[in-house]
C-alpha cells in the first residue's frame, strides 16, 4: 500500500490539574514569577464574571454569556497578541478583550443593549462581538489577507466555539488562510457543548484541531485550563504567522462552567458529576498551587488582591449604571449617510412618541 500523506496533532500541557508540573515548562515560563501578572488577571476576569451574572440577576443587565472556566484560554491568547494585531471574537472572551485594552464597562454596555460597547475606546481596530456563530473568523481571514498584501507585519486572531467549528464559515476562513498562506490563528474553544449539544453529536473527529489539516494549516491541541499550554500553543502559532509560514488551528480544551448564557439552563442537558467532575480541571486553582508551590502566593496576597478586584470591578460597574440612555433617534442616526425619506419619517414619529406625557 502507498500512503500519500500521514498526519499528527500535537497535544499540550504543561501543569496538571493539581498544580504540578506535568513536562519540562518552555524557556519563556523558567521563572514562575512571569506568570503571577497573568493569574492576577484571571482572577480579575472571574470577579467581573461573578458580578456580571449578579447584576443581570438583579434585571440591571441584559442576558449574559459567562466565560467561567474559560479564563486561562481567554487571558493567555489575549497576552499572546501584539497591539497592532486584529481580534475577532464571538461574545465570550472578555478575558482576551480585557488584555487588549477593552473597557469592562464596555462590556456591560453591549449586554445591557447599548451598542456603544460595541465602539472600543481601545483597541480601535478589533472586530466588535459576533453573536452569529463563526462569521468572526471569516472577518479574521479578510484582515489577515489584508496584513499580507500590504506586507503589514500583523496577524489576526479569531475565536469561536466546538460548535462554530462546525460552521462553513469556519472551514472557508481556514481554507483561505491556507491558499493564501495568511497569518491567521484560528482558536476553537472547546468547551464540550455547543449550547445543548455535547461536543460527541456534533463530529465523528477524534479532535477539532485536526479539521485545520484539510486547509493546510498548523494544528495543535492545547489545555485550554494550563496557561503555560495556552501561551505556548499561541507562541507558536503567532510566531509561525509573523515569519510568513502561515495560519494555525489551536484547539483549547476546556470547559464551560455556568450555563450557556443566564438565559440557559444546563441542568436539562448536563449531568451534575458531569460539571462536578470539570470543576477538578478549574484552571484557577490550578496556578494558583503552582505559583504557591513557587512561594509567589499566598491566602494573604489572594485577600487583598480580591479585595482590590471588586473595586476596579464595581467602578466599571457604576460607570455603566451612570452612563446616559441615548436619545430614541440613535437607532436612526448611523445607518445610512442620507437617510430615505420614509426612515426619516419614522425618525421623527419616533421623537414625537418619546416626547409623549
Amino acid at each position: 500500500m502507498t500512503v500519500a500523506a500521514t498526519f499528527e496533532i500535537e497535544y499540550l500541557q504543561y501543569l496538571g490539574p493539581d498544580g504540578k508540573p506535568s513536562a519540562d515548562l518552555p524557556a519563556a515560563f523558567a521563572d514562575p514569577a512571569t506568570l503571577l501578572p497573568l493569574f492576577k488577571e484571571m482572577l480579575f476576569v472571574r470577579t467581573f464574571d461573578t458580578k456580571s451574572i449578579a447584576l443581570q440577576r438583579t434585571g440591571k443587565l441584559g442576558t449574559y454569556a459567562s466565560c467561567l472556566g474559560h479564563e486561562a484560554t481567554h487571558i493567555g491568547i489575549g497576552a499572546s497578541m501584539q497591539p497592532e494585531d486584529v481580534f475577532a471574537p464571538s461574545y465570550r472572551e472578555y478575558g482576551a478583550q480585557f488584555m487588549r485594552g477593552v473597557h469592562p464597562r464596555e462590556v456591560l454596555m453591549y449586554w445591557g443593549g447599548d451598542e456603544r460597547g460595541n465602539d472600543f475606546e481601545v483597541p480601535r481596530h478589533d472586530f466588535s462581538w459576533s453573536v452569529p456563530i463563526s462569521t468572526q473568523c471569516l472577518h479574521a481571514a479578510g484582515a489577515a489577507l489584508a496584513f499580507k498584501l500590504r506586507r503589514e507585519p500583523r496577524l489576526a486572531v479569531a475565536c469561536c466555539g466546538d460548535g462554530g467549528s462546525s460552521k462553513t464559515d469556519f472551514y472557508a476562513a481556514l481554507n483561505s488562510a491556507g491558499a493564501y498562506t495568511l497569518p491567521l490563528v484560528l482558536c476553537v474553544i472547546n468547551n464540550g457543548w455547543a449550547i445543548s449539544v455535547p461536543r460527541s453529536a456534533q463530529t465523528g473527529a477524534k479532535t477539532l484541531a485536526q479539521k485545520g489539516i484539510a486547509g493546510g494549516l498548523h494544528c495543535l491541541q492545547v489545555d485550554g485550563n494550563d496557561l503555560v499550554a495556552v501561551m505556548e500553543g499561541m507562541r507558536r502559532a503567532t510566531e509561525r504567522a509573523r515569519n510568513g509560514d502561515g495560519g494555525t488551528v489551536i484547539e483549547f480544551l476546556t470547559y464551560r462552567l455556568h450555563d450557556h448564557t443566564t438565559a440557559d439552563d444546563a441542568r436539562r442537558y448536563r449531568s451534575e458529576e458531569e460539571v462536578k467532575e470539570a470543576w477538578k480541571r478549574d484552571p484557577i486553582p490550578r496556578l494558583r498551587a503552582f505559583l504557591a508551590a513557587s512561594k509567589l502566593w499566598d491566602e494573604k496576597k489572594e485577600k487583598a488582591w480580591a479585595e482590590e478586584c471588586g473595586k476596579r470591578v464595581d467602578a466599571e460597574i457604576n460607570a455603566y449604571l451612570e452612563s446616559k440612555v441615548q436619545p430614541v433617534e440613535a437607532m436612526f442616526d448611523y445607518l445610512y449617510a442620507d437617510p430615505p425619506a420614509d426612515l426619516l419619517a419614522q425618525r421623527a414619529a419616533a421623537i414625537a412618541l418619546e416626547k409623549r406625557t
